[in-house]
């Protein structure tokens, strides 16, 4: 209840021209970059919050339960989606924001396993510094990807409809394998041997 008037509060704010004005506003290059900082800062924190609260059972769908792959693609999945909400309310009148949101969205949780599996397939064994910095990097280059899909302007989204179903769908596995976790490599805790909780 208290959210839906923050947020009927923002629109009201946003219609008058109040808030941030038009030149923040539009300036979807800072935006972008003050998503990557959320994100970073974001998944940072949900890296470790399973774990400073006690491993409870309602943060584990959204934070890292073990150091598995799929865990650190969540760490970037939950900041970027908050992020493309609050982002939305600025952007709203973009008919291809929902598309290039779920483009970079999926960009960002796909390389997180690809470049971390190819470097370990060559090397064998990745420096802790290494994972981390896969983590950030996948970041920036989704945020990137995104920017340059908004600046360019050419993307056609015919149903953004499609777009926040494919996010919901991914942020529903997301929930799902936290509880239920299939046994394939992707989900297993290089640490423990564990899958999920």
């Amino acid at each position: 209840m208290l959210c839906a008037y923050f947020f009927r509060f923002l629109n009201k704010l946003r219609h008058k021209n109040i808030f941030l004005g038009d030149i923040m506003k539009r300036s979807i290059k800072l935006w972008q970059f003050i998503g990557f900082v959320f994100t970073a800062i974001g998944g940072t924190l949900l890296h470790f919050i399973y774990e400073w609260l006690g491993e409870a059972v309602w943060i584990a769908p959204f934070s890292g339960i073990n150091e598995s792959t799929w865990e650190h693609m969540k760490l970037l999945f939950w900041p970027m989606l908050i992020f493309s909400v609050i982002e939305y309310f600025l952007f709203r009148e973009r008919d291809d924001f929902w598309c290039v949101k779920t483009r970079g969205i999926l960009l960002g949780i796909t390389l997180i396993p690809i470049l971390f599996y190819t470097y370990n397939g060559a090397i064998c064994k990745s420096p802790d510094w290494l994972n981390i910095a896969i983590f950030f990097i996948s970041a920036a280059i989704a945020y990137i990807y995104e920017t340059r899909l908004f600046i360019a302007n050419k993307l056609i989204c015919r149903s953004p409809k499609w777009a926040i179903a494919a996010i919901c769908g991914i942020g529903a596995l997301f929930i799902i394998f936290t509880f239920i976790t299939p046994k394939l490599g992707i989900f297993k805790d290089p640490m423990t041997g564990s899958y999920g909780i």
